[in-house]
């Protein structure tokens, strides 16, 4: 028994119906609907197996290239893409869906960085000279926002000879 020279239309169907509904329909379910009415599994099985049946292989292998090469996300088709979808969201007045169209495009451009900044720092670690001197960085740095007048304040003195009781 020689390979056949070329696919029939069941075969044709399966593999279609495979790639055009990948993760909708298991390959069984390709098999059935494209006739295979008596063994869908076994069908489906034997008609992805290279051995058995490589034309079909080869012929799934080339509708997925077809696709991947119609689908394939680069950066211009992407921002085309993009900006095609705000402007239809302009025009039917959807605000929202199109400023989210507007930020994806200007993300994918490169013109957004997303930061995180972690500071690892523990004041108990701090001699208490490193806490004043963090102290007065902070008022220093911020004397415009925190106002002592010299009334409000205390000298360390007159902290340490009325100390606070609890």
């Amino acid at each position: 028994m020689g390979l056949p020279r070329q696919l029939t239309e069941k075969q044709m169907k399966f593999a279609e119906l495979l790639v055009y509904n990948e993760g909708r329909k298991s390959a069984s379910e390709c098999a059935y609907e494209a006739g295979y009415k008596t063994r869908p599994r076994q069908a489906a099985s034997e008609l992805r197996n290279p051995r058995i049946s490589p034309l079909v292989v080869q012929y799934i292998g080339e509708l997925r290239r077809e696709i991947q090469e119609k689908y394939q996300v680069d950066l211009g088709r992407h921002l085309g893409e993009l900006a095609k979808l705000r402007d239809d969201a302009m025009k039917k007045g959807a605000w929202s869906a199109a400023i989210n169209a507007e930020v994806a495009r200007g993300k994918a451009g490169g013109l957004y960085v997303d930061q995180k900044l972690i500071l690892s720092g523990n004041l108990d670690n701090m001699s208490e000279k490193e806490l004043e001197a963090k102290m007065a960085k902070i008022l220093d740095d911020h004397k415009n926002l925190i106002d002592i007048s010299p009334e409000e304040s205390q000298s360390k003195s007159e902290i340490e000879q009325h100390p606070v009781s609890d």
